[in-house]
């Protein structure tokens, strides 16, 4: 039995059209490529941007050391969706962190930072807040660099989140709960 050859670009007999797509991203498309809503978008942050997540950083890394924690910009996975996020900082535990190669998934961490640039930030507000939330991420720290703002989000539910923190102006201290217990000094984002 024969069977038609397919025209370049059907995909239709794809088994399984959201693991590809993933699978195609980790190993073609670069580290720095995200999947947002089925969308394809590589990642590429100024040194304003990273700077800000900078500040965030070295703030939690005393804290970090004290509780087994790291902090890094590692891929999170939303499976059942078309949604591949390479956040600008995830709190996880160490020893997951160090034995983990692939993708973890949003409730896997402690808290996900994400910086708004002009280009992502309707992104950073709505669509990843939304997601993060249904993920089970149990924080999610929104520096918005455009409103010069910081929000945080907690007690993640189907729609998104439950409880917000803010927005907070620049220079206006964040309480960032347990387990982290801590103010975060925003004055230098």
């Amino acid at each position: 039995m024969s069977t038609a050859p397919r025209a370049p670009g059907d995909y239709s007999t794809v088994s399984d059209p959201e693991r590809a797509l993933k699978y195609a991203i980790r190993h073609i498309a670069g580290d720095r490529t995200e999947i947002i809503e089925g969308v394809i978008t590589p990642v590429s942050s100024s040194w304003a941007h990273e700077s800000a997540a900078e500040v965030v950083r070295r703030q939690l890394a005393p804290r970090l050391d004290q509780l087994g924690l790291v902090a890094g910009s590692g891929d999170l996975d939303l499976p059942g969706s078309e949604n591949w996020y390479v956040p600008d900082l995830a709190v996880v535990p160490a020893d997951l962190a160090a034995k983990t190669e692939g993708a973890l998934l949003p409730d896997q961490t402690l808290l996900i930072v994400e910086v708004t640039s002009p280009s992502n930030a309707e992104t950073d507000r709505l669509v990843k807040r939304r997601r993060y939330g249904q993920y089970g991420a149990p924080l999610y720290l929104l520096i918005d660099r455009q409103n010069r703002t910081c929000t945080l989000y907690s007690e993640p539910t189907r729609p998104g989140y439950a409880a917000e923190s803010g927005p907070h102006a620049f220079g206006t201290p964040v309480r960032l709960p347990a387990p982290f217990d801590l103010r975060l000094d925003t004055t230098r984002l």
